[in-house]
């Protein structure tokens, strides 16, 4: 690659995005498009002129925006909450207080008026043409005049505004400029390093090392936190489809009925259990089960790509640190994560990660990809074969619809990560056991293909909850 050529520069923290279930392109991207717009009233210097806001909702937000809580998203978005920080047990007492008020304190600075019911508009047969996810937002002034802004909610919490060009921090340029797998092959070579080395150096130019790695740690304590929480709470699932959790009845069948109310007692209670075959299979669904349970249920999750995806990464990871390495070493979870998100960056320049523009191998495939590629390095294997195991997982995902039941990110969605989970530990296992010298389909191919298989995906299978189990199973239907 010329270094001179444009390229998109993705940071591991762009990847892995801090946030709020069920869904980062319908509920964290319109969260963050809500805090740009009154980050641009602000710069205007018109916060305190705003008289009225109404909320368009155009595509798949439309669609399935209920189901994925689009519309509480952007009342805590433009009432100034960060969903890193927010008190995720605060939520509904939030959005029920602006219901009953009918007002909404812009930024937590300036109250307006605001009927969530009048104000936030489903628009289910509009769409607009750059992307299937896209809000817009007019706000009425004192004055009478009227600003408009629209956004696009491009996948994994990633936003778009309409009119600017997209810049996704960045101003540094990166010693490696990666935006294919070849590129990737290319630096590893050239240097010698691992993948996850070559990544470091690039993260490297936005931030000291230090502030890098420590940062990938926090991301893995939000991952394990809301594992272990996921598998420890019980109940159904809300949305109205009174789908009951398993994670917790799992953990307690597989721990003889024993609780535990700290992370790192469960986990040598779990690794007291032995590694037979089943009892990890086991193991590596409830991670994932849990995992998506506590992101349908307004839970703090890490995008891994996306929140629909969020429970791949870190079930994969978790089975490698419990029934693998044997101990949580911070120097391989941060290999992990650097690789995972060098295959996630790849992906989304050449093809997507958003389900409404790709279907559901846009989100498992993509994750899957992710985990075994990071998987096989930590595991030893090579960088190339690295690449193939990310190649081989996303093969097999290939097609892979998104037909959300209701519109939930519950059926079949958590079923699906903990699929997910399993290709990937399989893929890793099957690019470990070979030569990529003989393999026939490179990684860049099969991105291209995914990315042709979007583009002739019916669209009623991208996330709109028109076609698939979404039109086959009726309401009220619990998951089995």
């Amino acid at each position: 690659m010329n270094p001179n050529d444009s390229y998109e520069p993705i940071s591991v923290f762009d990847i892995f995005k801090i946030g709020i279930g069920p869904s980062s392109s319908h509920t964290l991207g319109p969260w963050r498009a809500a805090q740009q717009l009154i980050q641009s009233l602000k710069e205007k210097n018109r916060l305190g002129d705003a008289d009225h806001i109404n909320v368009l909702l155009y595509g798949s937000l439309a669609k399935t925006g209920h189901g994925h809580g689009t519309d509480i998203a952007v009342q805590l978005g433009l009432s100034g909450h960060d969903p890193v920080t927010i008190d995720v047990n605060s939520i509904t007492a939030r959005i029920n207080d602006i219901a009953s008020m009918k007002k909404i304190v812009l930024g937590g600075l300036h109250e307006i008026e605001f009927d969530p019911n009048e104000d936030i508009d489903f628009l289910i047969t509009e769409s607009l043409p750059y992307h299937p996810n896209a809000l817009t937002f007019l706000v009425h002034l004192k004055t009478g005049e009227e600003i408009a802004e629209t956004y696009y909610s491009v996948g994994g919490g990633f936003v778009d505004k309409e009119g600017e060009q997209t810049s996704l921090v960045h101003a540094a340029q990166l010693p490696f400029p990666i935006d294919t797998s070849e590129n990737l092959v290319h630096w590893c070579r050239k240097t010698g390093m691992a993948i996850h080395e070559v990544v470091m150096e690039n993260e490297n130019a936005w931030r000291p090392e230090a502030e890098t790695r420590q940062g990938l740690i926090n991301i893995w304590k939000v991952m394990r936190e809301c594992m272990f929480r996921g598998c420890h709470t019980e109940g159904a699932l809300p949305g109205g489809l009174n789908v009951k959790r398993r994670a917790a009845d799992l953990n307690k069948k597989l721990l003889n009925n024993k609780t535990f109310s700290d992370y790192n007692a469960w986990i040598r209670a779990i690794s007291q259990g032995g590694n037979n075959f089943k009892y990890t299979l086991d193991w590596v669904s409830c991670f994932a089960l849990a995992i998506n349970e506590e992101n349908a249920s307004f839970g703090r999750v890490v995008t891994a790509p996306t929140n629909g995806a969020a429970g791949v990464i870190p079930a994969v990871l978790q089975y490698f640190l419990v029934f693998v390495n044997g101990n949580e070493e911070e120097e391989k979870i941060i290999q992990f994560l650097l690789t995972a998100a060098e295959m996630g960056s790849i992906f989304k320049k050449g093809s997507t990660i958003s389900a409404a523009m790709g279907g559901c191998q846009a989100e498992i495939g993509v994750s899957s990809a992710m985990a075994a590629a990071a998987l096989t390095e930590c595991m030893g294997g090579s960088q190339r074969q690295a690449m193939m195991a990310a190649e081989i997982a996303m093969e097999h995902h290939l097609g892979l619809t998104c037909d959300p039941v209701a519109g939930l990110v519950q059926v079949p969605c958590i079923e699906r990560n903990t699929m997910g989970a399993i290709k990937a530990i399989t893929a890793s296992q099957l690019a470990l056991q070979s030569t990529p010298d003989f393999a026939k389909v490179s990684l860049d191919g099969v991105i291209k293909t995914m990315w042709d298989t979007a583009k002739d995906m019916n669209t009623k299978y991208k996330e709109t909850a028109e076609g698939g189990l979404a039109v086959n199973v009726p309401l009220g239907l619990k998951e089995c």
